[in-house]
């Protein structure tokens, strides 16, 4: 190869890594201004807002350049042209300017995510370009109807892109604090250590006292807890930027359905582990899209009942023992139970005259194609939504519940742990193997009552109340014969109980969740996999799923039980 073909190649690297550097960079300048603007548009005065817009447009305008994205660089020169006539008092921003310089952003975005793939220009680009040129000169605003109304508690940072904005070929990627990186690296070197050293007890054991030898493993073991623990935070990502993606939601919907609403950030700052940050963003775009559109009112009709014509949206995250808590509540008409009711008995989900509790009724909405509206839209009307919230959190082994006032608002609440890699497991063994469950679901162990059905599914008595259970043995369609003594784990999950019946208890345990092999993915009731300390694999149980299960077979059992523990029913 020539010397001149070595520099090409080179060059040809360096050239990918500046426009992978540059599709990164311009996701977060993207996400800042879309912030500013509209902080702007809430504060029209804002000097030092637009300031800061002028120097993304312009920035972002000069790094296209260096990676001949032209498209990019000729789109973003004409908005810092209109934010150089704002700037300089010729033009005002109004709702019109606002919404035209948040389509500009829109349309940047997409031209990435384009010229990062080679492919042409997104439709419309040009033409757009020529409407911001026209609008710099003070040519075809609309003054339009302000959808956001009042302050906020958020922090102008970088936001992920909407959920519709094109694909773009980046690497996964997590910024990490240096100081964390440099503690890593020295506990490795202990780690390096702490091996050196057992490895050479190990070689004069003969000679070596046992204290010795458990002093030198509970030093290793610390050292490795010490590391995970930091790894783990290395993971950690504040929630703000993924709240705040959804001011523009807000605005957008807002000004759709002619409602007014404000948009109010709560523990913004709360740190996830990043892999539940990207589960969780689906839900809270369907959470927010719904309180919109199904919570606030019409400002005439907030103003009839005395409320404030701007209607106000929450999102709220705080720590609750292990597990984090996300909120949003919105101070809408609340949910109309006797109508959810009515629905479900027309859909067939529940019996006409049941007699169902209000968690009851507002579960029902997480059930699959089930709505209220008469009318699909865009936006609503096909029962998928909350269906997604239900089935992303369950993924997260996380549960969802809802209150609501009518009249007065609804709150929805997101649990979930703070990571997925790892979580403090109870073991149980079933015909020799093992299984894990996550133990803050674990409420108590107790013997099965002798004389209990011996089925798959059954109901037994606890203190008083019906506790179905279901057979892990069964369930799975393991061989041999059950122990004469069999023991039951009570589980607690969304609000309702069940009993798994298993051969063994054998404690807790810290857990690293694998993902489950393709052999294992098809077998209902498990989540996840972990490896044992002597190399054999464990499955972690699915309990929402199995809860699930239990509630449904054992429901017509329960209607058999005397008195007090006849009539089971699930809130699940």
């Amino acid at each position: 190869m020539s010397e001149a073909e070595e520099l090409e190649g080179e060059f040809e690297i360096d050239r990918e890594a500046l426009m992978q550097a540059f599709v990164t960079e311009s996701a977060e300048v993207l996400a800042t201004m879309e912030q500013q603007l509209l902080a702007l548009e809430a504060k029209p005065d804002d000097e030092e807002t637009l300031h800061s817009l002028f120097r993304a447009a312009h920035t972002l305008k000069g790094s296209s350049s260096l990676v001949a994205f032209d498209d990019v660089r000729d789109l973003a020169h004409e908005l810092e042209s209109l934010l150089d006539r704002v700037r300089s008092k010729a033009l005002r921003v109004n709702d019109g300017l606002a919404s035209l310089l948040l389509k500009g952003v829109d349309l940047l975005r997409e031209a990435v995510a384009a010229a990062a793939v080679g492919k042409a220009a997104p439709p419309g680009l040009h033409a757009f370009r020529q409407k911001v040129r026209g609008a710099a000169e003070g040519q075809g605003i609309d003054p339009g109807s302000a959808s956001l109304c009042g302050t906020t508690t958020a922090r102008p940072a970088p936001a992920a892109p909407p959920v519709s904005a094109p694909a773009v070929p980046a690497a996964r990627t997590l910024r990490v604090d240096v100081g964390k990186l440099d503690r890593m690296i020295n506990l490795s070197g202990e780690i390096a250590i702490s091996r050196c050293r057992l490895a050479d007890m190990l070689e004069r054991r003969i000679s070596l006292a046992v204290e010795e030898l458990v002093e030198a493993h509970r030093e290793a073991d610390r050292l490795y807890l010490d590391l995970q623990d930091l790894i783990m935070q290395a993971r950690m990502v504040p929630l703000g930027p993924t709240f705040q993606q959804h001011f523009r939601t807000v605005r957008d919907l807002a000004a759709d359905q002619h409602k007014k609403a404000r948009l109010v950030l709560e523990g913004d700052d709360v740190e996830v582990d990043t892999a539940v940050v990207e589960h969780i963003r689906d839900p809270l775009t369907h959470m927010v899209r719904n309180a919109v559109d199904h919570g606030l009112e019409l400002p005439e009709e907030r103003r009839a009942r005395g409320k404030d014509p701007c209607g106000r949206l929450t999102l709220r995250a705080f720590h609750e023992g292990a597990l984090v808590v996300v909120q949003v509540a919105d101070d809408g008409g609340g949910l109309d139970r006797e109508r959810i009711a009515r629905r479900a008995v027309e859909k067939g989900l529940v019996p006409d005259g049941a007699q169902l509790t209000d968690e009851e009724v507002y579960a029902l909405i997480f059930e699959p194609g089930f709505s209220t509206c008469e009318q699909v839209t865009e936006v609503s009307g096909r029962g998928v939504g909350m269906d997604v919230v239900r089935r992303n959190v369950e993924a997260l082994r996380g549960s969802v519940e809802v209150e609501s006032e009518l009249g007065r608002g609804t709150t929805i609440s997101l649990r979930f742990p703070l990571t997925l890699a790892i979580i403090r497991g109870f073991r149980v063994s079933v015909s020799g193997e093992v299984y894990v469950l996550p133990l803050d679901v674990v409420a108590e162990c107790l013997e099965l009552p002798a004389g209990s059905d011996r089925g798959r599914c059954g109901v037994i008595d606890l203190r008083g109340r019906p506790l179905p259970f279901l057979r892990l043995r069964e369930h799975f369609k393991l061989g041999g014969a059950a122990p004469t003594r069999e023991n039951v784990v009570v589980v607690q999950y969304a609000g309702a109980s069940v009993g798994l019946v298993v051969d063994a208890l054998l404690g807790e345990s810290q857990t690293v969740i694998k993902p489950l092999g393709k052999m294992f993915q098809g077998i209902r009731g498990i989540s996840g996999s972990a490896i044992l300390g002597d190399g054999r694999v464990a499955l972690i149980l699915d309990i929402a799923g199995l809860l699930r299960e239990s509630l449904k077979r054992a429901a017509p059992l329960s209607a058999q039980l005397p008195g007090p523990l006849a009539g089971l029913q699930s809130s699940f």
